[in-house]
């Protein structure tokens, strides 16, 4: 099996994994019950934590016989992967295919866009995510170690280069991206509390508009660039 893209996905166990593990079926990703089973996965971890979700939970939310769980996943440690795997996957598409040709506002602006968004769409991932990493990352340590260690430099020596070309402000181009990671997924990890002090009962397409903008501004402006959307047509 080739290996992911750095940064694209949390590496998943083998069939032949000495834990006996097999990986999830990622080729079944458009399958309505792989997605159906992944959402509720993302909900029952959200809510009750690693220790406290199971198969069966999981089961009973997605509304489908725990057997259909297995024939997806092989336990609850590889649906938890796949749902790591998953937001992980979603929040770092934009930058894959980054490159130092590209406009420096541009690529930025569209990636705390579309974090934002994933924030609306997908919260209980994030919480998820959140969550194992205040844990110390005990399930996805070597991943951060290697794929996401390798993702960021990656990304940071294109930043870098934009730096060096004059297209942008001298800035440290991981906090730049750590930047970008916090101040996007606060408002998925701390949802109640946004959504309780603006007084708003959900995210509306609106509210969603208005923190993509402040934040692109805030960032971009910090970084000596113009958001595209105050540029002159």
């Amino acid at each position: 099996m080739p290996q992911p893209k750095p940064g694209q996905s949390i590496p998943e166990p083998k069939a032949n994994a000495p834990d006996g593990r097999r990986r999830y079926k990622r080729g079944r990703i458009r399958d309505r019950n792989f997605q159906t089973i992944l959402k509720a996965a993302e909900q029952e971890f959200a809510l009750h934590g690693y220790r406290g979700a199971s198969t069966q939970k999981i089961a009973d939310r997605a509304g489908v016989a725990k057997a259909s769980v297995h024939y997806y996943f092989s336990g609850k440690d590889n649906l938890y992967l796949a749902v790591l795997n998953n937001i992980i996957e979603l929040w770092n598409v934009h930058l894959e295919d980054m490159k130092v040709d590209d406009d420096p506002a541009e690529v930025l602006d569209k990636f705390i866009r579309r974090k934002v968004e994933l924030a609306h769409t997908h919260p209980q991932a994030s919480k998820v995510f959140a969550m194992e990493i205040i844990q110390g990352a005990p399930r996805i340590k070597g991943y951060i170690r290697s794929d996401m260690r390798r993702w960021v430099r990656e990304k940071a020596a294109i930043i870098d280069a934009w730096v060096e070309q004059g297209r942008m402000a001298p800035v440290d181009p991981a906090h730049l991206i750590f930047m970008i990671w916090s101040t996007t997924q606060h408002y998925a990890d701390f949802d109640a509390q946004v959504l309780t002090i603006l007084n708003h009962a959900e995210y509306e397409r609106e509210l969603i508009d208005r923190i993509a903008g402040f934040l692109s501004r805030m960032i971009l402006r910090g970084c000596g660039l113009s958001p595209p959307a105050e540029r002159a047509p």
